[in-house]
């Protein structure tokens, strides 16, 4: 996508591949980037959408005036609807499925008879499973029986605090306010009620900060 004639994939893949060839970065920062990244491409994307590609009414359309302009197009005399050779969005059975529940058949409930297997008939159901995760982190310590002086294991980067939010955590929340435009108060409930996370408006706030300064702090240096 080109916007005032500014390449905005070809940017975007550059930045994934300086992101892979700097060493000097943190996991914690290079994860950082890469969610401002996505949410760049997500709201690129949403330039492109109208009333004809997504949910948004036709009002909103950047084209209204030009289909305006345009009394005389011909129609094309398709019928409505997708149309042949179309790539639809159809669900497909998967191959290595999540979950196999095995539904076998009572025999006591069939007429008499010599029976032999004859297989499965499959049917699959697409869920989501979105659940708190909670990941500690034990630094062993060891103390030198002689001297009484402890020494304790490095805690992976960005680990600094006794309890913090993960860098999923702040991506979801991030993408939330900032793409779906919900207010900090319905992302506030989402993460409280829905998965046992406690989020403050102010921690939401800080987490678009955050990130907004990696983002600047990773181009500057450029």
């Amino acid at each position: 996508m080109k916007l005032d004639n500014i390449d905005i994939d070809a940017t975007l893949n550059e930045v994934e591949k300086l992101l892979k060839e700097d060493k000097q970065l943190t996991p914690a920062l290079k994860s950082m980037i890469t969610v401002l990244v996505l949410l760049v491409k997500l709201l690129t994307n949403r330039v492109g959408l109208n009333s004809r590609n997504s949910s948004k009414p036709p009002s909103t359309d950047f084209d209204k005036k030009i289909n305006k302009e345009n009394p005389n197009r011909k129609k094309s005399g398709k019928k409505i609807g997708g149309q042949i050779g179309h790539a639809g969005s159809t669900l497909q059975q998967i191959e290595n499925p999540d979950d196999v529940k095995i539904l076998r058949i009572n025999r006591r409930s069939l007429p008499k008879g010599d029976y032999e297997d004859g297989g499965f008939a499959i049917r699959q159901v697409f869920d989501l499973d979105i659940s708190r995760w909670v990941t500690e982190y034990q630094a062993q310590i060891l103390i030198n029986k002689k001297t009484g002086k402890r020494h304790t294991a490095s805690f992976p980067d960005g680990i600094t605090k006794a309890v913090q939010y993960g860098s999923t955590v702040k991506a979801h929340a991030v993408y939330m306010s900032q793409y779906q435009l919900l207010p900090y108060n319905r992302v506030q409930e989402f993460f409280t009620e829905q998965l046992g996370i406690p989020l403050s408006e102010g921690t939401l706030f800080n987490f678009k900060g955050l990130q907004e300064k990696l983002w600047v702090k990773y181009y500057s240096t450029e």
